[in-house]
């Protein structure tokens, strides 16, 4: 199965609620490593795996109407978490802190432009059956609706029509 998540399908979500709709987003992730070194050796003998760091570019976010009435601002976001629905698993970037916002200056406009997060965890879980029913059933091709040609009746091989 294949479809790309919408702005419906990607947004931030803080204390179980959906504090803002994110347009697109890409994700980077990191890890640091450590070589093992030994005495007379002229190359390291193996490498230490170290910490991941996961950094996400979000791109247009919009706040809900619901975190506009309680006050939160995108610079008052902490801990938060990025969801991102795809047709097959659903991604979990939690723990998150921004680090970067870019904003594009309209009046009583709750957008943010650009906004740079840190993620500490990455999940990935399935998506729930009906889940996958739905982005499914949202994605079927036009093309399964045109109904198959007629079949064309089947020529003797002496060319004549059949009874005749």
């Amino acid at each position: 199965m294949t479809g790309f998540p919408t702005s419906a399908d990607i947004y931030l979500e803080m204390d179980g609620r959906k504090v803002a709709v994110v347009q697109s987003y890409t994700a980077k992730a990191s890890k640091t490593s450590q070589s093992v070194e030994a005495f007379g050796e002229s190359e390291p003998v193996a490498t230490i795996e170290g910490q991941k760091r996961y950094t996400l570019e979000l791109t247009r976010l919009y706040a809900t109407d619901n975190a506009v009435s309680d006050g939160i601002n995108f610079y008052d976001l902490a801990h938060f978490s990025l969801v991102i629905c795809k047709p097959d698993r659903r991604v979990i970037y939690s723990d998150c802190q921004w680090s970067g916002i870019e904003e594009d200056g309209r009046l009583n406009a709750m957008v943010a432009e650009k906004v740079t997060v840190v993620a500490a965890k990455a999940a990935s879980a399935a998506s729930p059956p009906e889940r996958r029913a739905e982005i499914t059933a949202s994605r079927i091709c036009l093309s399964s609706f045109i109904p198959p040609p007629s079949p064309v009746p089947a020529q003797p091989a002496n060319g004549r029509a059949p009874g005749r």
